[in-house]
């Protein structure tokens, strides 16, 4: 392993890390912070200090935008599933990783029936 991918797994587990302290004492401002689109900020970054281009970056970035939309499914259906079930906080976190696919897979057919590139 090279030095910036070092670099790059220690910045990210130290934002990671950051945002959980800061939940414990705050879990509205941690929401906020997590909200943003840190990992992908990240990603977008990485992949240009890697590749100085800025079409496989932008390309990226608008691959994010249309995948950011069927993801946002997963909130409520997990916090739904944790309010209003008797299942474990286990289950109920892979029960909305599976229906959040499953709308990944439909989104998926509906982006590519209405032409948009992805």
């Amino acid at each position: 392993m090279d030095y910036r991918t070092i670099l790059k797994v220690i910045l990210t587990a130290i934002i990671v890390v950051a945002v959980l302290e800061i939940s414990k004492r705050s879990r509205f401002i941690a929401a906020i912070i997590i909200s943003l689109p840190l990992t992908s900020i990240l990603a977008l970054s990485w992949l240009y200090i890697d590749q100085p281009e800025k079409e496989p970056v932008a390309s990226l970035s608008m691959n994010i935008f249309w995948a950011v939309i069927p993801s946002l499914a997963f909130f409520p259906i997990f916090a739904l599933l944790l309010r209003s079930s008797q299942f474990s906080y286990p289950i109920c976190l892979l029960f909305a990783c599976v229906a959040t696919a499953g709308i990944y897979y439909l989104y998926y057919f509906v982006l590519r029936l209405c032409n948009v590139s992805i």
